[in-house]
Protein backbone atom coordinates (compact mmCIF):
# COMPACT_ATOMS: atom_id res chain seq x y z
CA UNK A 1 0.00 0.00 0.00
CA UNK A 2 2.88 2.36 0.83
CA UNK A 3 4.39 1.85 -2.63
CA UNK A 4 1.13 2.82 -4.34
CA UNK A 5 1.00 6.15 -2.50
CA UNK A 6 4.64 6.94 -3.41
CA UNK A 7 4.06 6.00 -7.05
CA UNK A 8 0.90 8.09 -7.17
CA UNK A 9 2.71 11.07 -5.66
CA UNK A 10 5.58 10.78 -8.14
CA UNK A 11 3.11 10.48 -11.03
CA UNK A 12 1.26 13.59 -9.84
CA UNK A 13 4.54 15.55 -9.63
CA UNK A 14 5.57 14.45 -13.13
CA UNK A 15 2.13 15.40 -14.47
CA UNK A 16 2.32 18.84 -12.80
CA UNK A 17 5.75 19.46 -14.32
CA UNK A 18 4.47 18.42 -17.76
CA UNK A 19 1.50 20.81 -17.47
CA UNK A 20 3.90 23.59 -16.47
CA UNK A 21 6.10 22.97 -19.54
CA UNK A 22 3.12 22.88 -21.91
CA UNK A 23 1.79 26.16 -20.48
CA UNK A 24 5.24 27.74 -20.75
CA UNK A 25 5.69 26.58 -24.35
CA UNK A 26 2.24 27.85 -25.33
CA UNK A 27 2.86 31.29 -23.81
CA UNK A 28 6.26 31.75 -25.47
CA UNK A 29 5.47 30.25 -28.88
CA UNK A 30 3.04 33.01 -29.91
CA UNK A 31 0.43 30.53 -31.12
CA UNK A 32 -2.42 32.86 -30.33
CA UNK A 33 -4.79 33.71 -33.17
CA UNK A 34 -3.04 36.10 -35.48
CA UNK A 35 -4.30 39.57 -36.05
CA UNK A 36 -3.01 42.07 -38.55
CA UNK A 37 -3.08 42.26 -42.30
CA UNK A 38 -1.63 40.02 -44.99
CA UNK A 39 0.85 41.05 -47.69
CA UNK A 40 2.75 39.17 -50.39
CA UNK A 41 6.19 39.53 -51.96
CA UNK A 42 7.81 37.75 -54.90
CA UNK A 43 11.40 36.52 -54.76
CA UNK A 44 13.68 34.64 -57.15
CA UNK A 45 15.24 32.73 -54.20
CA UNK A 46 14.01 32.13 -50.65
CA UNK A 47 16.80 29.85 -49.41
CA UNK A 48 16.66 29.42 -45.64
CA UNK A 49 13.34 31.21 -45.19
CA UNK A 50 10.50 29.16 -43.72
CA UNK A 51 6.95 29.53 -42.47
CA UNK A 52 7.12 31.16 -39.05
CA UNK A 53 10.21 33.24 -39.86
CA UNK A 54 10.26 36.79 -38.52
CA UNK A 55 9.47 39.91 -40.50
CA UNK A 56 11.47 42.77 -39.02
CA UNK A 57 11.68 46.50 -39.46
CA UNK A 58 14.67 48.30 -37.90
CA UNK A 59 15.46 45.03 -36.10
CA UNK A 60 12.03 44.85 -34.42
CA UNK A 61 9.66 41.96 -35.19
CA UNK A 62 6.55 43.36 -36.88
CA UNK A 63 5.20 40.24 -38.54
CA UNK A 64 5.57 36.60 -39.52
CA UNK A 65 5.91 34.54 -42.69
CA UNK A 66 2.62 32.64 -43.00
CA UNK A 67 3.01 30.73 -46.27
CA UNK A 68 5.28 30.15 -49.27
CA UNK A 69 4.09 29.12 -52.72
CA UNK A 70 5.56 28.80 -56.18
CA UNK A 71 4.08 30.80 -59.06
CA UNK A 72 3.69 28.18 -61.82
CA UNK A 73 3.97 30.76 -64.62
CA UNK A 74 6.95 32.87 -63.52
CA UNK A 75 8.57 30.30 -61.20
CA UNK A 76 8.95 33.00 -58.55
CA UNK A 77 8.59 32.18 -54.88
CA UNK A 78 5.55 33.99 -53.48
CA UNK A 79 5.92 34.68 -49.77
CA UNK A 80 2.83 35.52 -47.73
CA UNK A 81 3.37 37.55 -44.58
CA UNK A 82 1.20 38.88 -41.78
CA UNK A 83 1.98 42.35 -40.38
CA UNK A 84 0.74 43.71 -37.04
CA UNK A 85 -2.20 46.12 -37.26
CA UNK A 86 -0.31 48.97 -35.59
CA UNK A 87 2.48 48.95 -38.22
CA UNK A 88 1.72 50.79 -41.45
CA UNK A 89 3.95 49.94 -44.41
CA UNK A 90 4.56 52.59 -47.12
CA UNK A 91 3.77 51.27 -50.61
CA UNK A 92 7.35 51.85 -51.80
CA UNK A 93 8.87 49.70 -49.06
CA UNK A 94 11.63 47.26 -50.00
CA UNK A 95 11.90 43.79 -48.49
CA UNK A 96 14.93 41.51 -48.48
CA UNK A 97 15.93 38.16 -47.04
CA UNK A 98 18.58 38.58 -44.36
CA UNK A 99 20.16 36.28 -41.81
CA UNK A 100 21.45 36.47 -38.25
CA UNK A 101 25.12 35.90 -39.06
CA UNK A 102 26.61 33.13 -41.20
CA UNK A 103 24.80 30.30 -39.45
CA UNK A 104 21.78 32.22 -38.16
CA UNK A 105 18.15 31.90 -39.16
CA UNK A 106 16.84 33.78 -42.16
CA UNK A 107 14.23 36.50 -41.76
CA UNK A 108 12.60 39.19 -43.87
CA UNK A 109 13.85 42.74 -43.40
CA UNK A 110 11.56 45.64 -44.33
CA UNK A 111 13.14 48.91 -45.43
CA UNK A 112 10.39 51.55 -45.49
CA UNK A 113 10.21 54.00 -48.33
CA UNK A 114 9.14 57.63 -48.24
CA UNK A 115 5.68 57.34 -49.78
CA UNK A 116 2.70 58.77 -47.96
CA UNK A 117 0.50 55.96 -49.30
CA UNK A 118 0.45 52.72 -47.30
CA UNK A 119 0.00 49.14 -48.45
CA UNK A 120 -3.44 47.76 -47.73
CA UNK A 121 -4.51 44.25 -46.79
CA UNK A 122 -3.62 41.66 -49.46
CA UNK A 123 -1.26 44.15 -51.12
CA UNK A 124 2.06 43.20 -52.69
CA UNK A 125 5.50 44.56 -51.88
CA UNK A 126 7.09 45.39 -55.23
CA UNK A 127 10.76 45.90 -54.33
CA UNK A 128 12.35 42.60 -53.27
CA UNK A 129 15.83 41.16 -52.88
CA UNK A 130 16.22 37.40 -52.69
CA UNK A 131 18.52 35.32 -50.54
CA UNK A 132 22.27 35.42 -51.07
CA UNK A 133 23.84 32.00 -51.59
CA UNK A 134 26.94 32.05 -49.38
CA UNK A 135 28.39 28.90 -50.96
CA UNK A 136 28.38 30.58 -54.39
CA UNK A 137 30.09 33.65 -52.93
CA UNK A 138 32.77 31.54 -51.23
CA UNK A 139 33.37 29.51 -54.40
CA UNK A 140 33.64 32.70 -56.44
CA UNK A 141 36.12 34.20 -53.98
CA UNK A 142 38.24 31.04 -53.84
CA UNK A 143 38.16 29.94 -57.45
CA UNK A 144 37.51 33.29 -59.13
CA UNK A 145 40.63 35.00 -57.79
CA UNK A 146 42.90 31.95 -58.25
CA UNK A 147 42.47 31.73 -62.01
CA UNK A 148 42.00 35.41 -62.76
CA UNK A 149 45.64 36.38 -63.38
CA UNK A 150 47.75 34.56 -65.99
CA UNK A 151 51.17 35.92 -66.81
Amino acid sequence: MGNNIVETLIGAIVLAIAVFFVAFAYSTAEVSPRSGYDLTARFTRVDGLSVGSDVRMSGIKVGTVTNQTLDAETFDAVVHINIRDDVKIPDDTAIKIASDGLLGDSYLSLEPGGSEENLTANGEIQFTQGAVNFMDLIAQAVFGSAGGSKE
